[in-house]
């Protein structure tokens, strides 16, 4: 009979933030497979616990998800964590909860600390509609094509950023969105220095650049401002309505394409174009 995967969120600065099911579940498993296995030692020390340790990261997951794949199908109990946070969310987990779900291997997430969403919470920003986008790519075209294709992103945004890729983000951010679109950078949340600056795009380059950045950030950036839609008015309804009998339609047929176009009643419509 198979195993499971257990998703167990670890600490993203504070250790106190470890609930009891998270101590539970990483005692119960068989193995633990981690990101960094010298991070993962020193929480499961803290928590005197000792286990199995099985390293699982970016560049060896396509045969290390093979091998915890055959663990679990054997029957034994895997708890997967990252270096902080909630793993397979922007992390190389997602590919072994693909696996496990593919082959019918029960997976079970466990609530707990998780920076893009601590990050929002103290913000200040639009909490109802959010995207997380991850960590920009290094290479300035990617990063700024990325950052591009946001440009009417109208939803809270939320990406994750070194302290010294940082600048960079901003300057292409500002360049994107315009120096006045507002952001919250959110450095070590949890953690004895943690910081939270509300401010603009423009004026964080000024801070930072007078003030180097230490620490990792979660960037709250503003969704683009809605866009007012004008209502058609009953001159915009015989303009239009003129316009396309000018090109060879029928009152009538004008007056319905006018009704469908401007998303008016076409009794209005009607109303309106009696002059014409």
């Amino acid at each position: 009979m198979a195993g499971m995967l257990y998703l167990v969120p670890t600490p993203i600065g504070n250790l106190g933030d470890i609930s009891q099911r998270c101590r539970e579940t990483l005692e119960a498993a068989d193995f633990i497979a981690a990101e960094d296995t010298r991070v993962s030692l020193k929480l499961l020390n803290h928590l005197g616990i000792k286990k199995s340790l099985v390293s699982y990261y970016e560049h060896n997951k396509a045969y290390k998800g093979n091998v915890i794949l055959e663990r679990i199908l054997a029957g034994e109990t895997c708890a997967l964590v990252s270096d902080a946070g909630s793993p397979a969310i922007s992390d190389p987990g997602e590919d072994l909860v693909k696996q496990c779900a593919e082959a019918g291997i029960t997976v079970c997430a466990i609530p707990g600390p998780c920076a893009l969403v601590t990050a929002l919470s103290i913000s200040g920003q639009s909490t109802g509609r959010f995207c997380f986008e991850g960590f920009l790519s290094t290479a300035k075209k990617s990063r700024r094509e990325h950052l591009e294709a946001l440009v009417g992103e109208s939803r809270t945004m939320i990406f994750y950023e070194a302290p010294h890729k940082l600048m960079n983000t901003l300057e292409d951010m500002a360049a994107v969105f315009g120096p006045e679109r507002p952001i919250s950078l959110c450095r070590e949340l949890t953690k004895l220095h943690e910081e939270v600056v509300r401010t603009t795009l423009g004026e964080a380059i000024e801070k930072y650049t007078a003030n180097p950045p230490k620490g990792e950030f979660v960037l709250v950036v503003a969704g683009a401002p809605e866009t007012v839609k004008e209502i058609p008015t009953a001159d915009d309804a015989a303009e239009r309505v003129r316009q396309l009998m000018d090109h060879g339609l029928s009152r009538k047929d004008a007056i319905k394409q006018t009704a469908q176009e401007l998303k008016l009643p076409k009794n209005v419509v009607y109303d309106a174009a009696l002059n014409i």
